[in-house]
This record gives C-alpha cells, structure tokens and sequence, in this order.
C-alpha cells in the first residue's frame, strides 16, 4: 500500500494530505498563515479549480495528470483576479486598463515611466510621446454649414436638435478646443463624482465631491497630488462651492445638512442642519459672509457664514436644484425641479431676497434644471447671458437684462438624448467674433463633447475620449488650458488644451 500511494504521488495526484502540507509549510518557514487563509487562497481562481477537478481520459499518457498540474502551476491568473491585485495594491481600473493595452514592445521603448502622485491618488501624462497613443483624444470640427452659406446673425433666435454622437460633415482643426490628451488622472475615489470645480482664480486648485459623502481637494500642479480628503457627510454631495479666497470649501449634502470647511486644516468647521435635502449653495461674490443654499423644502436660504444664522429665506413652486449669482451679486438666478428658471434680486448688505421673474419651460414633460450659469458677457447676445441645462438633455441659452431685474430672453437652444443621471455644462472660456457660442458638457456615452449653440445643424464641434462610464461633470480652471470631467465610476480626468496662437 505505501508503494501505491508512493507511485500515485509520483503520478501527479491531487496532493499530498492536508497534515503533510502543514508540517512542510512550517518546516518550509511559511506556517506564520492559518489553514483558513490558505484555502481561500488555494482556491480563489475558479478555473484552476475545475481544471484540476477534470477528470483524465482513459487514452492519455500515463504522466498527464503531472504534466497538467505543472502547466495549470504556470498559467496566467484570470483577469477578474488580476483586477482584484490592481485594487489591492491602490491603483484602479484605468491602471489596469492601460496596463492590458500597452503595446507588445512597451519594454523597448525609451519613454521614462509614468510619475505617480502620493498614495496612487493621480497620474501626470508626461508631453506627447509613442506612449500618448494610448490615451489618444479625437478632436474634430465642421466647416460652416454649406446649406446656410453664413454664420447665423447673432441677434437670431433658434432651436436645434441632435444626439450626443452628432458627427460633423467637415473636419478641420478646431484650434480654441483642440486638446493634446490627458494632462493628469484621479482615480482613488470609490463613487460617483457628483460635482467638481476648480477654485476661484486658480489655475491648479481642484476639488471634487462624490455620492459617499466624500469631498477631495487636490492640485493638478506639477505633479498632480492629492491635498485633503473631506469626510462628513453621510449621503451624496450635491454641491460645493469655494469661498473667494479659497480658504473655506461649503458643500451641500443628501444628508439635509451644510457643512463649512476649513481646507488648510482639512477639518470641518460649522455643519448647518437642515430638515430637507440641501441640493445647491453659494458664496455671495462680493460678501462672502452671505451664503445661500437651495434645498428640496423648496426654498433658498441665506445663512450667515460667521454664525450659521439665518438671515432671510424665500419660497418657490418646486425643489431648488441649482444656482449661481451675477458678478455684482445684486441678482441670483435659480432653477427648480420643474424645469422653470427664477431671477432673484437680492440686497448685498441685508442678504434680503425678492423674485423677479420667472421663466417657464414650454416642454410638457417637465425635467429637473442641473445646471445654472451666468456670464457677465457674451459676443453673441452683446451683454450678459445664462446657461442652463436640464435633466432630459435639453440646452438653454438666454440673454440677461439687468436693467429690468434680471428679465430672461432666450436666444438659442439644443435639444440632446434624454439621460437618466444628472448630468451637467458649462460655457468654453474662449469666445472670438468668427466662433459662436461653445459649451461642453459631460455625456452618458462616456465622452465630452462640445458644442456651438449658434449651429442649427452639425451642432457637435469637438469631442474627448477617454472615460469608461457616464461623463456627469465638467469644469475650467481660470486659466483656462485645463478642463477636469468626472463620471460615475469615481474617475477625474484632467484634459490639456493645446497652445493655440
């Protein structure tokens, strides 16, 4: 019998006993690990097991089984497992990702390695190299429209519709919005990022806000680092905003609280409880001690950022979703649940609050606004303009009559794919007589795109690739040459804009 079980054991069988493999474990130095742990890890792969279950034909060779066991020892780990040590060891997907992709001579080529942020948090894309195929951007744009002849007048007012892969007849180079690829990559967060901005009059200060409450604040300088990690919330963020010095970061939370914090510190100063979810809020831009938050108890409330207190409060017909200020701060613009635009006006020393007018959405099916942005001029309409975007993809662009509180006319709109998340925009910097009216914003196909409000046809001017899931925020730093999206994964990427003359 001992020299069957001995031949056996020479054949390749299934293993020696489970007390032998201990005793030489041990003996070998490698007993410090339980019996538990080992057979978790023993069986982890899921095709190694059934490969070695699989019984042997009756015509094989006599050392099958041994030459079995010694090839399923070399073969490669499955990729659901080679994943899972990607995570482990703090990189993401998008490591992963470009791991897998790499080209099959990716040793020989005489490219220094990519630099790696403290903690794994963010990648620095080095300038333009063999390598930078990989994360290659698609960047086109169309000719003026052949049918038209000219660029629409700018005192002309239409409506446009077209779906989020509209693809232009004529490419050219676009030189305001062509791009070089990724400047850098922030892929640590493990939810969706809801909302990200950079700071005011910063070129490299950048934070983001995720639906596990999460807030982070970092730096896209040379190299990209993360600065603070926010924790607080309980729920999603559904807002933030920086205070003008960026010293003070007051986000807004599903958790129906707002809270003040201090970024130097990374520490939560004030948490202002509410009864209802907080859905957007805002510095005032010239008294940064009023700050005002919508919430889902539709109304708009204006704290004292010193105290916490109340100052006043105003009501409207639905859920306040979204906001922003004039320059001057006399005025406040606010977009409701049902798709309806408000012009608030407001008095910069008492924080007191009155509507002005209120513009209705002629579209039946009424959508929640996700976007609220106002600019102080604009080539096109010779005066101040606001964007909105709503939550079924549909684009407005008005004209703003400060004269008249605030008094909103619309101009031009675009008509997109309805989406299920919330998905946001935001104006292009660059404007120039010969350009009409460019916004980008985020997509659920997992591309930003940039489009021309002033095109009745090919609306789609330019296009970036390189997020995996839905593209749901987008923001420009001041100095205008970086543009940040994020998507639902927990991925923020860093676009560069290319020099232009």
């Amino acid at each position: 019998m001992a020299e069957e079980k001995a031949v056996n054991g020479d054949c390749g069988d299934d293993g020696a006993p489970e007390e032998e493999e201990k005793k030489n474990g041990i003996a070998n130095g490698d007993g410090g690990a339980p019996p538990e742990k080992e057979k978790k890890k023993k069986n982890t792969d899921p095709q190694l097991l059934i490969c070695l279950l699989q019984p042997a034909p009756a015509d094989s060779d006599p050392d099958y089984i041994g030459i079995r066991r010694l090839l399923l020892s070399r073969k490669p780990q499955s990729p659901f497992q080679r994943r899972l040590d990607w995570r482990c060891n703090g990189k993401g997907y998008v490591a992963f990702r470009n791991y897998i992709r790499r080209p099959r001579n990716w040793e020989n080529m005489q490219t220094p390695s990519l630099q790696t942020t403290p903690g794994n948090s963010g990648r620095w894309i080095p300038p333009p190299s063999p390598r930078s195929l990989l994360y290659e951007v698609e960047s086109w744009s169309p000719g003026r429209d052949v049918q038209s002849g000219s660029q629409p007048s700018p005192r002309r007012s239409f409506g446009s519709s077209t779906s989020d892969n509209d693809r232009p007849r004529n490419r050219r180079a676009e030189p305001a919005y062509s791009f070089v690829g990724m400047h850098c990559i922030f892929d640590q967060c493990k939810a969706s990022v809801t909302v990200l901005k950079f700071g005011h009059m910063s070129s490299d200060l950048l934070a983001y806000g995720a639906s596990d409450g999460t807030l982070t604040v970092c730096t896209v300088s040379d190299p990209p680092s993360v600065l603070k990690h926010l924790h607080g919330h309980s729920k999603d963020v559904t807002d933030f905003d920086f205070s003008s010095n960026n010293q003070y970061i007051a986000s807004s939370s599903m958790d129906k609280t707002v809270r003040v914090w201090e970024i130097s510190k990374g520490l939560c100063i004030r948490v202002i409880y509410g009864v209802s979810s907080q859905l957007c809020i805002r510095f005032h831009p010239v008294n940064n001690n009023f700050l005002s938050v919508g919430n889902a108890d539709k109304e708009v409330t204006v704290f004292n950022f010193s105290t916490g207190r109340i100052i006043h409060k105003i009501f409207f017909d639905s859920e306040v979703t979204s906001m922003d200020y004039a320059h001057t701060g006399q005025l406040m613009f606010c977009g409701d649940a049902m798709g309806c635009i408000y012009s608030v006006s407001m008095n910069s020393h008492t924080g007191v609050l009155s509507r002005s007018h209120r513009h209705r959405s002629s579209i039946r099916r009424k959508s929640p606004v996700t976007t609220v942005q106002y600019r102080s001029f604009s080539l096109l309409a010779r005066g101040p303009v606001l964007l909105t975007c709503t939550q079924d993809g549909s684009l407005s662009f008005f004209s703003v009559a400060l004269e008249i509180q605030g008094y909103l006319t619309l101009r031009c709109s675009l008509k997109l794919n309805p989406r299920i998340y919330s998905i946001r925009a935001s104006f292009c910097p660059l404007l120039s007589l010969e350009k009409g009216e460019y916004i980008v914003a985020g997509s659920e196909d997992s591309n930003v795109y940039f489009y021309d409000l002033t095109r009745p046809k090919h609306t789609c001017v330019n296009k970036l690739q390189g997020h995996r899931f839905p593209v749901i925020g987008v923001a420009w730093n001041h100095g205008e040459n970086l543009l940040a999206s994020s998507d639902f994964y927990g991925t923020v990427i860093v676009w560069k804009r290319s020099k232009t003359g």
